[in-house]
């Protein structure tokens, strides 16, 4: 017997009977022999986690468009902490933290530069959404084309991760919990560090069921996911909490996301990322030869290859492309 078969052996022995279990995978999209150590959830996890799109996370927008304080968070920081929330419920309820761990490392990996306003930005010149952009990521960008090739119930959770989605595993249900608990927790936690909101901006009503500090509403909402789902075929929370965390997630649109003195430089970061895609949609041969090629594909549009390529890029690569394009540079003998 293999390791793998062992570790598989395991979680039929230990997990809850509503786990998803590596040995009952629906499979990957292309067959491929197995590995001898690895069950196939954590050969994912790896895969992503080595993945060149995991590594720009780290220079992508999260809330504040390029922070200078170095303890903002990052769309790389965001998804650790998303990844720690959902390993902490799936070891409590007995799930399989594997998969918990694979989707939260790759929800996020269709993110375009400048967050939710690069986001609008190419949704406003072509349909797009990031997590639809992230299993575009995982299954034909990654490995110059080739994809990663993960299972089924990772790309089913990563498609389903956003509040409207509907993951067919109670991972994947874990996960569209655990991201609404990260942001909630760590936007509010930036907020009150760049002294655009206090802690006693926070009605009194949502701190009173959920806490008078960061910490204590992250811990009273994870707390609440586990107990309430606890030995359940659903993941879910009670009705007080879940009102709480709904109308503190309100108030963070209405002061935060929404607010002038957070996202002031918005609007420059759209028409940065409009500028890019009209200029690539008319020169496609300044596409690097990846996405030139994809060109040349008869079921891809040059929309869709041009929105590939902005939404991979960091912030601060966006900002160069968009020099190089439109900014005049200074005369040099």
């Amino acid at each position: 017997m293999t390791i793998r078969e062992q570790l598989e052996e395991r979680e039929v022995k230990y997990l809850s009977p509503y786990a998803a279990l590596s040995s009952r995978t629906k499979g990957r999209m292309k067959e491929e022999p197995q590995c001898d150590i690895r069950p196939v959830f954590q050969r994912d996890r790896d895969r992503i986690l080595h993945c060149k799109a995991f590594r720009r996370l780290k220079q992508k927008t999260q809330v504040f468009l390029l922070p200078s304080g170095d303890h903002y968070r990052t769309r790389l920081t965001h998804t650790l902490e998303v990844s720690q929330n959902a390993r902490t419920i799936a070891k409590a309820l007995r799930l399989n933290e594997d998969l918990v761990e694979a989707i939260a490392l790759g929800h996020d990996l269709g993110h375009t530069p400048f967050g939710h306003a690069g986001e609008r930005a190419l949704n406003s010149v072509y349909h797009f959404s990031h997590q639809k952009q992230s299993l575009r990521v995982v299954d034909c960008i990654e490995k110059e084309g080739k994809g990663l090739n993960l299972t089924w119930e990772v790309r089913d959770g990563i498609l389903n991760h956003q509040t409207a989605g509907h993951p067919h595993t109670l991972e994947g249900q874990v996960l569209r919990l655990s991201d609404k608990l990260a942001y909630i927790y760590h936007d509010m936690d930036d907020a009150i560090r760049g002294g655009i909101l206090t802690e006693e901006d926070i009605p009194t009503d949502i701190r009173k069921v959920l806490g008078s500090s960061c910490k204590e509403r992250l811990n009273r909402m994870v707390h609440d996911v586990i107990t309430t789902s606890m030995d359940r075929p659903e993941i879910c929370m009670s009705p007080a909490v879940e009102r709480a965390m709904a109308d503190l997630r309100r108030f963070m649109f209405d002061n935060v996301y929404l607010n002038p003195k957070a996202k002031g430089e918005e609007d420059k970061a759209v028409h940065m990322i409009e500028q890019l895609f009209d200029y690539y949609m008319k020169h496609p041969e300044a596409l690097p030869e990846q996405f030139r090629k994809s060109l040349e594909l008869t079921d891809i549009s040059r929309e869709q290859v041009v929105c590939d390529y902005i939404a991979g890029m960091t912030d601060s690569y966006a900002v160069k492309k968009f020099q190089d394009y439109f900014v005049p540079e200074s005369w040099k003998i």
